[in-house]
């Protein structure tokens, strides 16, 4: 039914299992209750166990050393990375650099690992990639660096509904579980954008409840693809006008409250002159907000 592993049935809820293995509620939360037992998951924990879990957790280099300072090293995995701002400020430019850079070697700021991205809004520009790969910094052992090779690590869906955007993040699930133990495991999930088919499909008033709980579902199942797989989930949002606004700016992003609490760390990227760009923090839970400027050249987000 789609549940492969022990450590997914421990983390799913009941309703989940009744409808995808056809047991009453009862079996299911046995179910579950057991897998939980075996996976070792769901009880309490000291502070020095999570510690030490929290030493698995890798870090992106983001190509802005300004940029890595603010995030407190760089993207980490097993959280939810936000970026909101206007178009043309950058969001999908981090997106395509973050896909090259999780590519590259520890050493270099990656996690030798493979991508998966889930496009809702035609974004995603293979010739982008190859410029960005061609602006990485010379390898250690000199070689040329081919953009082939890192286009074969990354898997691009095209989302063409909201029901479609949730179902692929189920099937990329199957497709990390596949690529877990080869040489080039699923380290970031991108989604560009997280919000778009959302906001296109559920108009009006009236819509809103429905839309934010499907939006909140969806969260939740790519942040237990994060956990699972020990990999980013980098989400990039649509952001609106708020007209009324006579101090400070206008610009929020969509989504609400459920997106806003969902997300890990927030940052609002903005436009500045030329090829500059601001990025701020906006919310993290173990980083103090600040501002950091990069810019977006033909070669990819620098300093």
């Amino acid at each position: 039914a789609g549940f492969n592993s022990i450590e997914a049935i421990a983390v799913a809820s009941p309703g989940e299992l009744v409808a995808a293995a056809e047991v009453g509620e009862a079996t299911a939360s046995k179910i579950i209750a057991g897998a939980r037992e075996v996976a070792d998951v769901g009880g309490f924990e000291t502070g020095d166990r999570i510690l030490e879990r929290r030493r698995l957790v890798g870090k992106i280099n983001t190509g802005s050393k300004n940029l890595n300072e603010l995030l407190g090293g760089g993207m980490e995995t097993q959280s939810i990375m936000e970026l909101y701002g206007e178009f043309g400020s950058g969001k999908t430019q981090v997106a395509h650099q973050m896909a090259v850079n999780v590519q590259l070697p520890s050493e270099m700021g990656g996690l030798h690992g493979s991508v998966i991205i889930i496009d809702t809004e035609n974004t995603f520009r293979p010739e982008r990639i190859a410029q960005m790969v061609k602006g990485l910094p010379p390898s250690p052992d000199g070689q040329e660096r081919d953009p082939a090779d890192f286009l074969k690590n990354i898997s691009v869906a095209r989302a063409f509904n909201s029901n479609h955007q949730i179902l692929l993040a189920e099937s990329a699930m199957e497709m990390a579980e596949k690529a877990k133990d080869s040489d080039y495991p699923v380290r970031l999930i991108i989604v560009d954008s997280v919000t778009a088919h959302f906001r296109a499909e559920y108009v009006g008033r009236g819509t809103l409840a429905n839309r934010q709980q499907k939006l909140n579902k969806h969260l939740h199942d790519l942040m237990r693809f994060g956990d699972l797989n020990n990999a980013l989930i980098l989400v990039t949002n649509q952001v609106m006008a708020k007209p009324d606004t006579f101090f400070g700016d206008p610009t929020k992003p969509v989504g609400g409250h459920v997106l806003g609490h969902t997300a890990t760390f927030r940052l609002y990227l903005r436009k500045s002159k030329g090829e500059k760009r601001i990025a701020r923090l906006v919310d993290s839970p173990n980083l103090p907000d600040g501002e950091a400027v990069f810019t977006v050249t033909t070669e990819g987000v620098k300093d």
